[in-house]
């Protein structure tokens, strides 16, 4: 069976961790990845029957009506690219994977909005970042992602700052931390939208995890 094109956003830069992984997760759930940003373009004659809007800078705060002034690392390029990718998906109903960022992203084009800095509302949760699954994130049981993961408690890595504070139009969170800052969202609308605050790219060796990207890969062949 030939292995569907799932588009892969992400930043533009040469050695990029994030795409690499993304790479092989989505190899290993029998997918094939093509990386798309300001300097990867991908041939006119690709179909993606999936997309991944993957993590990296901070979404730049006019986009949401946050703080201008505020210390955010964004790249304006990025966000109009990937904006315009989101919204492609969501007319044409492509499965949609958003990861950190990209499910801040899918929020924000969907008219939700954003904590621009979580850091001070943290009490309860490890504020270190970091790769490993050291952080407990709680799942709605009757929830998508929880059918998916087929569990309700997770260890999720954490490379956010920022994070989902309002939802944007049919979006609702599905997962938490011991904070309640949202981890997760998706839309009971539609069977091929989610969003994960983590990086499950970093943790393609956790079953639980793996089976995001295959559940973006059977929504994918539903495409075909």
């Amino acid at each position: 069976m030939a292995r569907p094109f799932i588009g892969v956003t992400g930043a533009g830069k040469r050695w990029s961790p994030s795409w690499w992984c993304c790479r092989l997760a989505i190899w290993l759930v029998g997918g094939r990845a093509v990386r798309i940003s300001v300097r990867h373009q991908p041939p006119e004659s690709v179909k993606f029957a999936a997309m991944v809007i993957s993590g990296g800078s901070d979404i730049s705060p006019e986009h949401y009506g946050g703080e201008i002034t505020a210390p955010v690392k964004h790249d304006p390029d990025r966000d109009e690219l990937e904006m315009r990718w989101i919204r492609h998906a969501m007319r044409d109903q492509t499965p949609l994977l958003g990861i950190c960022r990209g499910a801040q992203l899918i929020n924000v084009v969907r008219g939700g909005n954003l904590h621009q800095d979580i850091r001070a509302i943290r009490s309860r949760t490890y504020n270190r970042p970091g790769l490993l699954p050291t952080k407990q994130v709680f799942v709605e049981p009757h929830s998508q992602l929880a059918s998916i993961v087929g569990k309700t408690k997770l260890r999720v890595n954490s490379l956010h700052h920022q994070a989902v504070r309002d939802t944007g139009r049919n979006l609702t969170v599905v997962a938490k931390d011991l904070d309640d800052i949202p981890q997760a969202i998706e839309c009971p609308h539609s069977e091929a939208m989610i969003g994960v605050q983590w990086h499950p790219e970093y943790l393609f060796y956790v079953p639980a995890q793996l089976r995001i990207f295959g559940w973006l890969l059977r929504c994918a062949r539903r495409e075909l």
